[in-house]
């Protein structure tokens, strides 16, 4: 049987709703048959598997190892997939190091095939760890399938937690946030930036996400983020707007989101 999370409303009632129930609703995923299934699966045969061709021409595998890492859709692309995987990361021309999304360069370094004779396939404890944030994505998308604006919320901690972590000055940070679509989306829509914003000049972008978040949620530098209080801030204010946008409360959000904006209209 296929999970459906539960949730009864959209925006900001509906992650309060979901935080309420969030650890009773991924149990009921984690222990459904169809999950349950795919993860003994692969529980069993990862560690048979030692380089990058075994694993993509297993179907089963790639799905929960895709999964994992937020690249379920690249199912198909195989080919892909096993250059990634083959190219390791220790290069700066390998594959991984060139695509400015940070997912295949994370799931590169898990596998370990083009990086190290033995793979980290063959480590006792590496089907926890995939099974681990397989789960998690997992939870994700069936969140999605019904919000995908409660997925990004959902996934928000992690993503810029990760940015937090890596090396490099906040204007680096901050165009790691450009480059991630989903963290993108949710952030210009929490700072209530217009559609043309994307338009304007890479260094203009990163100046203006740098002002308006130190304004509104207190950023005053990219490790702010490290602050739950700053990163709820964050995730409020863009889910109040999916809430009036998708129709929900629309009254009290519409008054809240009033006070949250300042009745601020930006211009560019």
């Amino acid at each position: 049987m296929t999970f459906t999370p539960v949730i009864p409303f959209s925006g900001l009632q509906g992650w309060t709703f979901l935080s309420r129930s969030i650890d009773s609703q991924r149990e009921s995923l984690i222990n459904s048959s169809e999950v349950k299934r795919e993860t003994e699966a692969f529980r069993q045969k990862i560690g048979s598997i030692k380089s990058a061709e075994e694993l993509v021409g297993d179907r089963g595998l790639l799905s929960v190892t895709l999964t994992a890492f937020g690249l379920e859709t690249d199912i198909d692309n195989v080919f892909l997939i096993k250059k990634v995987l083959e190219d390791g990361t220790l290069s700066p021309d390998a594959l991984a190091n060139r695509f400015s999304d940070k997912r295949y360069l994370s799931l590169s370094k898990a596998f370990g095939f083009g990086d190290f004779d033995i793979p980290r396939t063959q480590l006792s404890d590496f089907s926890d760890e995939i099974l681990s944030a397989y789960n998690t994505r997992r939870f994700e998308a069936a969140v999605g399938d019904q919000s995908q604006d409660l997925r990004l919320a959902l996934s928000f901690d992690r993503e810029i937690l990760d940015i937090v972590e890596k090396g490099g000055s906040d204007t680096a940070k901050w165009l790691e946030v450009l480059g991630n679509a989903p963290l993108k989306s949710m952030v210009e829509r929490s700072l209530f930036l217009p559609s043309s914003f994307g338009n304007l000049p890479i260094d203009k972008q990163v100046a203006i996400l740098k002002e308006k978040s130190n304004s509104r949620f207190g950023v005053a530098d990219f490790d702010s983020f490290r602050d739950s209080d700053v990163r709820g801030k964050l995730r409020v204010n863009f889910l109040l707007a999916s809430q009036i946008t998708e129709g929900g409360g629309v009254s009290s959000a519409s008054t809240a989101l009033s006070l949250l904006q300042g009745n601020a209209t930006l211009r560019f």
